[in-house]
């Protein structure tokens, strides 16, 4: 059955590209994951050479946040499927049979495991880089909400992670014979388009975090990376409960809806803490002692300190940089100790 609104899913699903001995499968949620990594990329690197950071360090720090925020969005998924893959007689360890948990290529990732890893890897990458882990955070909060709109994409492509039969005239259309397709149900029903609700939540928190809070206000410190947790915490979170796929279940509620809360509780922390002990103005992305000096005849970065000058990088009326503790005067005042 289809309504005047409904959304069909796709027929497509990538391509295929013969190399004789092999065809290379490229398939369409492929595709959306690295077009969101590519946006979040060039985006974060943009906005964190605006800020004093060397130009195309984000790569830098790329090459270890991107493939730990795989491997952690692989294994997230592992463990809370557990049925999936640890039973009797299954392959678990074969990456060259089926059904292995390393066989990503087959389907299964989580965001949150994606999170998990990619901070890791991002506190190693900063470690040798010299930035400040919150400072490249916020820079990446809003590219961070793009890629997820766009891996959202590959959910309508795949034909999964749908939520409940719904009679809304833009309910999404699925076919009978999927095997998410719960039993006992009609063919024709259709439900509700949780990737398109996770895209249009994205995208408006952009739009909150870009157009209006980092126009009113210094989203450093953390700040700008506690709103993401904050804000994609509540929109995941009544999303996760009209989902069909299946899940985990801890103290009746599931994985996700916990993971959900806690972004939440800790964007929170890192906002009221971070309120608590910056009251100054961030002037460098980088630990004290780390920073980099743009080339004096470096016209590019010249235009781009020009541009971040005239944006929250100023001290505002009635702040007061000298008022820190040690930890942060080397970020927040040309003149204080050690960070």
């Amino acid at each position: 059955m289809s309504a005047p609104l409904s959304i069909p899913s796709p027929s497509w699903d990538g391509f295929q590209i013969p190399l004789g001995f092999t065809t290379l499968t490229i398939h369409a949620y492929a595709l959306c994951i690295l077009a969101g990594i590519i946006v979040a990329t060039i985006w974060t690197s943009r906005r964190l050479t605006k800020r004093g950071a060397e130009p195309g360090i984000v790569l830098d720090i790329a090459l270890w946040a991107v493939p730990l925020g795989i491997i952690g969005a692989r294994l997230y998924h592992v463990f809370t499927h557990p049925g999936d893959y640890f039973y009797a007689g299954a392959n678990i360890w074969n990456p060259f049979q089926p059904g292995s948990i390393w066989a990503i290529w087959e389907g299964g990732g989580a965001i949150f495991g994606a999170l998990i890893g990619g901070a890791i890897g991002v506190l190693i990458a900063c470690r040798i880089t010299g930035i400040r882990f919150l400072s490249f955070a916020d820079a990446l909060a809003p590219g961070l909400l793009a890629a997820q709109a766009l891996g959202r994409l590959g959910n309508w492509f795949n034909h999964e992670l749908f939520g409940q039969p719904t009679t809304m005239p833009w309910g999404l259309e699925i076919e009978s014979t999927n095997p998410a397709w719960p039993a006992g149900l009609p063919e024709g029903t259709l439900f509700q388009p949780t990737f398109l609700y996770e895209m249009l939540w994205n995208i408006l928190g952009i739009i909150v975090l870009v157009v209006f809070l980092e126009r009113r206000f210094t989203m450093r410190w953390g700040k700008a990376f506690a709103f993401y947790l904050i804000w994609y915490g509540l929109g995941r979170w009544p999303l996760e409960t009209i989902r069909l796929d299946p899940s985990e279940i801890f103290l009746g509620v599931r994985v996700n809806v916990w993971a959900a809360w806690g972004a939440i509780v800790l964007g929170l922390v890192i906002l009221i803490v971070q309120n608590r002990r910056h009251v100054g103005t961030e002037l460098s992305p980088y630990v004290i002692g780390r920073e980099w000096t743009a080339p004096e005849d470096s016209d590019e970065y010249a235009d781009d300190a020009e541009v971040d000058s005239q944006g929250t990088d100023e001290i505002e009326p009635g702040d007061d940089a000298s008022v820190i503790d040690s930890s942060d005067a080397g970020a927040t005042s040309t003149t204080g100790s050690r960070a």
